[in-house]
């Protein structure tokens, strides 16, 4: 369905979705912020984050965001 202008435009009654991709266009804005973390915790997030080829940080937001959504 091709639309010329807004005032003949409508939607379909159904679309298919069967192989759309979850978050595709999903970019989290980020936040520059200093915290202070011990030596520890930073030293075990950087050797698991260089064992799954991932960024730390992003290790690190992941498992906060599990925190929160388990409490």
């Amino acid at each position: 369905m091709k639309a010329t202008n807004k005032e003949n435009f409508e939607l379909a009654k159904e679309y298919d979705f069967s192989k759309g991709i979850r978050g595709r266009f999903y970019k989290p804005r980020k936040k520059t912020t200093t915290i202070r973390l011990d030596d520890d915790i930073i030293l075990y997030f950087k050797k698991l984050a260089s064992e799954q080829k991932i960024g730390y940080q992003t290790l690190l937001n992941a498992a906060l965001r599990n925190y929160i959504h388990r409490h």
